[in-house]
């Protein structure tokens, strides 16, 4: 089943195109060669549900030329998830680590101190686990930030590239990881070449959280002198506080205009943009387009951790989603952290993110669902610079086909029941957990969940 290789979808919903149609999508060696309009419910031969195809596994349903016809009855295609920002080495770290205050700070902190306990084959199982979670929802893509934990050791730091190398390396098969190391703030006195070493070895990319730093424009620069000299992207945590003062966003989009490297880094959260007053707010805005950024919003995890200093009313922290959109700057929704001390939720599941982005920035309206949907798929692939990303000819075929017929639907229903295409093969046949049709998959799955729990933990025993 998972190894056929040619085949056509027939009675295809395709809302990232047009509503108003359904379609016939052909699928050869992995690629998309056709995607025609076809008439409503269009009669074809041979034809079998997905459901049927996964019962008898046979090509019994071709037509005259072999072509396996699947009908798939109206339900929605879209391009697979990207989640363009999330914290993989640190998830399912709340059995070990706590945050009684529920703070940022406490979880940086605590992190911090927990982090050199961490084998590399456990940081290496909450990749794979997290990363596998995530593909069973729909996510073929994934950027993901490291911790780097200079203070401690050069080989503590080291270690988790090392795990979330040979992490990747395994699941290329099958989803697809951007690295990108998280330069500790005020590392200037520290072992910078360690920084250094970790783009020899492989990473994708430079991280970071200048806004912490004693000297965020110190730090800001050297991260672009050393991604202009390893010729990487650049993706930092930008400004995430409630503090309306706090505006690195400002020297990162001045330095990303003047070093010519518009389009080629990013700004998370951007929290302190909620704070401020809609004058200053949009002057920033306007800077942040003018200067060619990209932007990714947290919402689930900024909706938990911020106004913590708060007395009524609190600040949530959530930054203007749909004014830095209407602004024309690509900003996608990611999943952030999963069951650690940043975040004790969230299962890597984007519809689930959308769903959240929509409440938190009020976007309900017909036209913000399918705005919210491409928040999940075209717009992430920008930021992660993937160019043959669309459903279009040419073009590598993941996607995700979940069982809803309309936006709303989807939105509303949060169906559970999805089918998974990436890397030239089905992955997951719509079961209401991860079950996988590649024995390679099921495998790794259960290697690294015996790292991983939901136990209780030792600290919340007493």
């Amino acid at each position: 089943m998972a190894s056929m290789k040619n085949w056509d979808m027939v009675n295809v919903r395709l809302p990232m195109e047009d509503e108003g149609h359904l379609y016939r999508l052909s699928i050869r060696d992995g690629r998309f060669t056709q995607i025609l309009k076809q008439e409503a419910d269009a009669d074809q031969p041979a034809k079998v549900s997905l459901e049927q195809w996964k019962a008898t596994e046979t090509t019994d349903h071709s037509d005259e030329s072999g072509i396996v016809i699947m009908d798939l009855e109206g339900k929605i295609v879209l391009p697979g998830f990207v989640d363009a920002h999330m914290h993989l080495d640190k998830s399912f770290s709340l059995t070990t680590v706590e945050n009684q205050s529920g703070t940022l700070e406490e979880a940086v902190r605590n992190y911090s101190i927990a982090s050199p306990s961490f084998s590399k084959e456990v940081i290496k199982s909450r990749i794979m686990r997290s990363s596998l979670q995530a593909l069973s929802f729909g996510t073929t893509h994934i950027r993901t930030h490291l911790d780097f934990n200079l203070r401690v050791s050069r080989e503590v730091a080291l270690r988790t590239i090392e795990a979330a190398l040979e992490a990747k390396e395994a699941l290329a098969p099958y989803v697809t990881l951007q690295l990108f190391p998280m330069c500790p703030y005020n590392f200037m006195a520290l072992d910078v070449d360690a920084l250094e070493e970790a783009l020899r070895m492989g990473v994708d990319g430079i991280g970071g959280a200048p806004h912490l730093s004693l000297s965020p424009k110190e730090d800001i620069d050297y991260m672009f002198k050393l991604a202009q000299k390893y010729d990487v992207p650049i993706d930092l945590h930008c400004d995430e506080t409630d503090n309306p003062a706090m505006r690195t966003i400002e020297h990162i989009s001045g330095k990303t205009k003047s070093e010519g490297y518009s389009g080629r880094v990013t700004v998370d959260h951007l929290c302190a943009l909620a704070s401020m007053t809609d004058e200053d707010a949009h002057g920033i805005i306007e800077r942040m387009a003018d200067a060619g950024l990209k932007a990714v919003s947290l919402p689930a995890v900024n909706l938990y951790l911020q106004g913590r200093h708060d007395t009524f009313p609190v600040r949530r922290g959530v930054t203007r989603l749909k004014e830095i959109w209407e602004a024309g700057i690509p900003i996608a929704v990611a999943s952030d952290n999963i069951h650690d001390p940043f975040h004790p939720f969230g299962r890597g599941d984007l519809m689930q993110i959308a769903l959240i982005s929509s409440y938190a920035a009020h976007m309900g309206r017909p036209a913000d669902l399918r705005t919210l949907l491409r928040m999940i798929t075209d717009v992430p692939a920008e930021v992660l610079g993937l160019r043959t990303y669309k459903i279009e000819p040419g073009n590598e075929a993941n996607f995700v086909v979940v069982d809803a017929n309309t936006p709303e639907e989807l939105f509303t229903m949060q169906p559970e029941r999805r089918w998974v295409y990436s890397q030239g093969s089905w992955v997951r046949m719509a079961a209401s957990k991860a079950e996988w049709n590649h024995p390679t998959l099921a495998h790794f799955w259960k290697e690294a969940s015996e790292n991983v729990s939901f136990r209780t933990p030792e600290f919340a025993k007493g």
